[in-house]
């Protein structure tokens, strides 16, 4: 199901990124559930374990785990910077939703989901369907 999305992302031009847009990329993802935490942020999890969370204030702004070797670039690029309280497990923020196109929006929040669902642990995937 996400990659049949991924690939109607990809095709569509003109693209701005929106909490609408970011809430569809992230439940189409397996066993992703949503709330919202310390009143106005709403996180996307997998297993109770976040891998984006998106600002309801003000412009969006959104949060994400990233591969080691990647941190050090993207928390340094254009629009993004480290994310405050986990920069240290390597999440960054991205401060300006434009600064990544439709197919980068979406390679990022399935790798973040990607990273944290593979550090479940195995019964914890097995109760969420994910083995």
């Amino acid at each position: 199901m996400f990659f049949v999305y991924l690939l109607r992302l990809v095709k569509t031009k003109g693209f701005h990124m929106d909490i609408e847009t970011l809430r569809d990329m992230c439940r189409a993802l397996p066993a992703v559930t949503e709330d919202i935490k310390w009143g106005h942020d709403l996180c996307f999890s997998v297993a109770g374990k976040m891998f984006c969370v998106a600002g309801l204030e003000g412009p969006l702004t959104v949060s994400f785990k990233v591969k080691d070797e990647e941190f050090d670039e993207l928390s340094n690029s254009p629009g993004m910077r480290p994310a405050p309280y986990v920069a240290r497990y390597k999440w960054v923020l991205v401060e300006d939703p434009g600064c990544l196109n439709r197919k980068e929006w979406a390679h990022y929040v399935k790798q973040s989901y990607e990273l944290v669902r593979s550090k479940l642990p195995k019964k914890l995937a097995k109760q969420h369907g994910l083995t």
